[in-house]
């Protein structure tokens, strides 16, 4: 065991300690709070709304994986490569706009709430799991994909049993990417009244509190650092398991 995993674990647990019992930890944020103020924040539940980012983020994420890998694969096929282009002005809308800007857009559509971060950051989520899933499946050995079709594998069978898990990897670092930048986007979601750890943020702006914008940030900024480092870990593992690791080590 790694000390770099222990440190994680430890870094983990504290998190976990925190969101359950955050009156514990009131020294430490004790320093920045001013006198009389409330030190721990006291208009929701940290861990209620640490799990309510959570869920908006994965399901934007699995979402966006879906159209993304879709589309990728899409026009990597002959049928599709003359909608690549169509394909890559789609994948760029989320960049284009910025997600204050689609939040702006999806309110009078959808309402406050949930929805329009969900829409946020779906469309902020696409590039860059489109482009790692185009290079993942354009990129693969050609003497990997002309000894599939010499097995007689069919389209479908090369897909699913080559092409895919050879670009795993690849893909997966394209999902691991949109989704550390999902974690920090998701908190402009409180602004359009999603339930998320924007809340903390913006009640410590609006009171002039710090330890509470500490204690929003905090917790973002390490579930983001512990998401990376685990999506990161997965993806050397499945790059170790199809023999990719030595050559793009």
């Amino acid at each position: 065991m790694s000390v770099g995993f222990v440190i994680r674990l430890v870094v983990l647990a504290l998190l976990v300690a925190f969101l359950v019992m955050p009156e514990a930890f009131a020294f430490v944020f004790q320093p920045l709070a001013r006198p009389n103020q409330p030190v721990i924040y006291n208009q929701g539940n940290l861990l209620d709304l640490t799990l309510n980012h959570l869920a908006i983020v994965a399901a934007a994420m699995v979402v966006a994986t879906l159209v993304a890998v879709g589309l990728a694969i899409l026009v990597t096929r002959p049928f599709g490569a003359e909608f690549l282009p169509l394909s890559r002005s789609l994948a760029n809308i989320g960049q284009t706009f910025p997600p204050v800007a689609v939040l702006a857009l999806a309110v009078p559509i959808l309402g406050f709430g949930t929805a329009p971060t969900l829409v946020a950051l779906f469309l902020y989520g696409l590039l860059p799991i489109f482009e790692n899933t185009l290079t993942g499946l354009t990129t693969l050995p050609p003497a990997v994909t002309e000894a599939a079709r010499g097995m007689g594998m069919t389209g479908r069978q090369r897909l699913m049993r080559v092409e895919l898990p050879l670009a795993l990897p690849v893909i997966l670092a394209g999902i691991r990417l949109s989704t550390v930048i999902a974690l920090a986007t998701a908190t402009i979601g409180s602004t359009v009244a999603a339930r998320t750890l924007g809340e903390v943020i913006i009640a410590g702006l609006l009171s002039n509190n710090t330890a509470f914008v500490a204690q929003g940030g905090l917790i973002v900024g390490v579930l983001a650092v512990l998401i990376y480092d685990g999506l990161s870990a997965v993806e050397q593992m499945l790059m170790r398991r199809t023999g990719q690791a030595g050559r793009r080590g």
